[in-house]
Formats: C-alpha cells, structure tokens, sequence
C-alpha cells in the first residue's frame, strides 16, 4: 500500500510540474476576461473533459496511435508550439479585445465560441500537450501492475480537476485589477505564452537533430 502511496504522489508531481493547472488558469483568464459564469463553467468543463479522454486514450493506445499514423513525439510538439505561439501573437497584439472577439459570450447560447477554446488552445496543447501526453505515456508503460496503472489515470482525474477548479475561479485572482489590469494581465501572458510556444519547438528539433 504504501508503494502505491509513493507511486501516486510521484505521478500527481510529474503531471503538475508538466500541466501546471496554476498557469492554466492564468492563461484562460486572459483568454476569457469578460465572459459570463456561464460561458466559464462550459468552456472549463469541456476542455478538461477533453484533455483528460486524450490523456486515457494515449495512456492507453498511444504508442499504436502514433505508429499508425507515423506521428513523431517530436512532430507533435513542433505542431503544438506553432498553435500556441499564433494564439500568443494574438493576446499580444490585440490584448483584451482579440480575447473577446474570439472567446467572448455567445450571443446565440449555443456554445460554438466557448466550444473552439476548449478544444484549442486549452485542451489541446495547453492541458494535453506535447510533455504532459508523453509523461502520461511513460508512466503507464513502465507500471508494473494493473494498480499502478489504475493509479495514473486517477493522477489524470486530479490533474484535470484541478485545472477544471483553477480555471472557474481564475476570474477572482484578477477581480480588482480593473480594465487596465486585465489588458496587462493578457498581454503579458502572451508573451509567456509565445515563450513558452517557441519552447516547444526548440524542444522538438532539438530531439530530431539527437535522433539524427
């Protein structure tokens, strides 16, 4: 028992230090700055449902996933950071206003602009990206019980929530930051965000050029 203990808190660290639900739901405050609770509610629901089905399949099935397809880790990290790095560009130039043209609420009711940022960019790469897919993977192929096993999906679960939580009250972090404070809040998480992006992508050519 206690093995299983240690096994899960070493899984829930290395999701976390990968997904980092805090950052999550930075990013989605900037993202979302004046949408209604619900709009918030629809949107972290879905992408954290979507993110945690992605992380079960590839837990599961990913590495016939990717051989099926001849889909490289790397190239998948390189094709995240491409789409997180054109959102970046986005929040930095137009800050505020690009997050409300793009995910503002839905004057219809039928969930289609919340329905696109939480598939992407928050479901997939920002919560189920490139790293974390790939810790997801690691540590499934190397448990060596069906416990253990057990035991990454319900890290999944806690990771996911997590964020899910982060996100619905993300508004409060930046509640008395005024308009201004919100404008400034965007543009600098897209900075990190571009940062990040580019990240991504030194990632993958980097691992490219060593299989070389």
């Amino acid at each position: 028992m206690n093995g299983l203990i240690e096994y899960l808190a070493v899984t829930i660290a290395a999701l976390f230090v990968i997904v980092n639900p805090l950052t999550t739901a930075f990013i989605f405050v900037s993202l979302l700055p004046r949408a209604s609770i619900t709009t918030i509610k629809t949107t972290a629901r879905r992408s954290t449902t979507i993110a945690t089905c992605i992380f079960i399949t590839f837990a599961l099935l990913g590495g016939v996933i990717f051989k099926l397809f001849g889909i490289t880790l790397e190239a998948f990290r390189i094709a995240g950071g491409l789409i997180l790095f054109g959102i970046a560009m986005g929040m930095i130039r137009k800050g505020q206003d690009e997050a409300e043209d793009v995910t503002g609420d839905d004057p219809h009711g039928d969930g289609k602009i919340a329905n696109d940022i939480s598939v992407i960019p928050l479901a997939i790469p920002f919560i189920s990206g490139p790293g974390s897919i790939a810790t997801v993977m690691i540590l499934t192929s190397e448990a060596p019980t069906v416990w253990h096993v057990s035991i990454v999906f319900l890290a999944i679960l806690i990771t996911t929530i997590t964020c899910y939580f982060g996100m619905i009250y993300s508004h409060s972090l930046v509640k008395y930051l005024g308009e201004t404070g919100k404008e400034i809040v965007t543009r600098i998480f897209g900075i990190i965000l571009a940062v990040l992006a580019v990240q991504f992508v030194i990632n993958g050519v980097l691992d490219i050029y060593r299989s070389l």
